[in-house]
């Protein structure tokens, strides 16, 4: 199976929210697995079960707040943050939320070593670490074992975007970057290396650009 690909580039999270939906309803209806790579505006963002106390400053900013449907906490994307959303039927694979939350996390601790960061995981912490810094963060909703929203990859050296949260709700956590980490620090020089370790870390027989229709009659990104 090839895998579907958009890269959209920067895009509003309302809209990227739509596409998943669209996505994930072909997925059930027997379409592909997909995969979106992109950057939103600032925007935070709070899981289904978040307290929103963890928004701290953030809840009276003027950057917009979305409650999704992954779980975990509370987080912020924007500009220089890689973001992912694969659309993916776990059935073709292992019906195993844990085992697929791993691989998550295997992807992109091998995208930052090919980097060459260092990174790794943390005991009872979801997320890619480098030490006790947060690099990146992931979070996925499940719809009859279609996996969807995804991971983000803080790239760029400004991660001023999470001083006014909490992040994941734990108090004191210190977020760094690829260019913090001495690695790359534009998204454009990031993202081949993810869709790289994706496409191979899950089997795919390659990848294909992603078509219009499949975002519910959206622009191709």
């Amino acid at each position: 199976m090839r895998l579907e690909v958009g890269l959209p580039g920067r895009v509003e999270y309302g809209r990227a929210l739509a596409w998943q939906e669209a996505l994930v309803a072909r997925r059930l209806a027997g379409g592909s697995d997909a995969l979106l790579l992109l950057e939103h505006p600032p925007v935070y963002t709070l899981g289904r079960g978040a307290d929103p106390r963890f928004l701290g400053a953030a809840a009276a900013s003027d950057v917009p707040v979305f409650r999704a449907h992954r779980g975990g906490q509370v987080t912020y994307h924007g500009p220089g943050q890689l973001v992912g959303y694969p659309v993916v039927d776990l059935r073709a694979f292992r019906p195993d939320v844990r085992w697929y939350l791993d691989m998550l996390e295997g992807v992109l601790i091998a995208v930052l070593a090919a980097l060459g960061v260092a990174a790794g995981r943390r005991a009872g912490l979801r997320g890619v670490w480098v030490g006790e810094r947060k690099i990146a963060s992931i979070g996925i909703a499940l719809r009859r074992w279609v996996a969807w929203h995804g991971f983000a990859l803080n790239v760029a050296h400004d991660v001023s975007g999470f001083a006014p949260i909490t992040p994941c709700g734990i108090t004191g956590i210190e977020m760094t970057s690829v260019a913090r980490e001495g690695g790359p620090g534009e998204v454009a020089a990031v993202l081949p290396v993810v869709l790289d370790r994706f496409v191979a870390a899950f089997g795919y027989a390659g990848w294909t650009p992603l078509e219009a229709h499949a975002l519910g009659g959206e622009a191709r990104p």
